[in-house]
């Protein structure tokens, strides 16, 4: 089914045209798609037949800003409690890092269009992986601002940044930032050697600082080279979730993740981005900076958005509150009319 107002903007990338839409990733293995998959693991791929390459930036579009309360999935005492089981579970040996994140919420009228927050995030957050992701027939209504790279492909070459340590200035970095960084590098290229060949992972960066409006991470570079045959299914059956927003050993974190959080994550710490099956490239952001759309199930229509942080041993409990509270103000201000693009 084709439907006119279906779109997918990455950067300088427009498509349109939905030819087909995919609940997994065994079919992707020509032409364009565009991919969003969820944190719990569901995954939507749209084919689309329709693909600007240098397409101009979107215009101006409406949006009406949302003045009413933000819910947080987990309040300030929950979002403390659970620091300091994180911290408790750390020193009993069951894990060495969780991201503990919660989901905000709002009320959002159901003739809202987020091609109107799309425009304002791009003018007043700029990102490397910006994406806007509106499919209905597919339930996709996505608007993200990521500045994480979750798997860069050229060819045969994979590649992922992963980001762990936030702080508004490079100085205010603690050590546990640092360390933090490490610890997820290293998970990460465990996760590549699965699906590289042998002695190709390497890490071309490490703790690098990035600077985004109101705020600065450590970045770090993991690639390899893909085995010969490795398909899409096996890359993200390797990958998937993203290291940095899960926590090391991955299992145990995820575990954690799923006694201490209150619902699903969704597309947030997900994977947004695109494959281009034909070039042999890809590019798939993880879903963090990023809203969503959808409808609960009495038919009110809520815009999410989700932030966290990674706790280990040396986490303050406030001040992983307040490094959720930093990644969120600019986006949430945004979208709320307190910030100015």
């Amino acid at each position: 089914m084709i439907c006119p107002v279906s779109h997918a903007r990455f950067g300088s990338v427009l498509a349109r045209e939905v030819l087909e839409v995919r609940r997994d990733l065994d079919g992707v293995d020509r032409g364009f798609w565009a991919v969003v998959g969820d944190f719990e693991g569901g995954l939507t791929a749209v084919r689309f037949g329709d693909v600007d390459h240098a397409a101009v930036p979107a215009g101006p579009a409406p949006w009406v800003p949302l003045d009413r309360q933000w819910h947080s999935s987990l309040d300030h005492a929950a979002y403390l409690a659970g620091v300091r089981e994180v911290r408790r579970r750390i020193a009993e040996g069951m894990v060495y890092q969780v991201n503990l994140c919660r989901v905000l919420s709002h009320r959002l009228d159901d003739d809202a269009d987020l091609d109107g927050l799309a425009w304002l995030l791009a003018q007043g957050n700029p990102a490397p992986h910006a994406a806007r992701v509106h499919v209905p027939e597919a339930g996709l209504d996505v608007v993200s601002a990521s500045p994480e790279a979750f798997l860069l492909r050229h060819g045969g070459r994979l590649e992922s940044r992963p980001i762990k340590g936030t702080a508004p200035v490079l100085d205010a970095m603690l050590p546990k930032d640092y360390a933090e960084n490490v610890m997820i590098v290293d998970l990460v290229r465990n996760d590549l050697q699965r699906v590289c060949r042998p002695g190709t992972v390497r890490v071309d960066h490490l703790c690098a600082p990035e600077e985004h409006p109101g705020l600065v991470h450590l970045v770090s570079t993991v690639s390899g080279e893909l085995l010969a045959g490795a398909t899409w299914p096996d890359i993200f059956d390797a990958t998937f979730p993203p290291g940095s927003v899960s926590g090391a050993p991955k299992s145990s974190a995820l575990t954690a993740i799923t006694d201490l959080e209150r619902g699903p994550r969704g597309p947030y710490c997900g994977a947004v981005g695109w494959i281009d099956a034909d070039r042999g490239r890809a590019e798939l952001a993880v879903g963090i900076r990023t809203f969503w759309a959808e409808h609960d199930g009495v038919g009110r229509r809520w815009l999410r958005f989700g932030t966290g942080a990674g706790i280990t041993w040396g986490s303050d409990e406030q001040g992983e509150w307040e490094e959720t509270e930093l990644k969120a103000v600019r986006l949430i201000g945004l979208a709320s009319g307190r910030v100015q693009p």
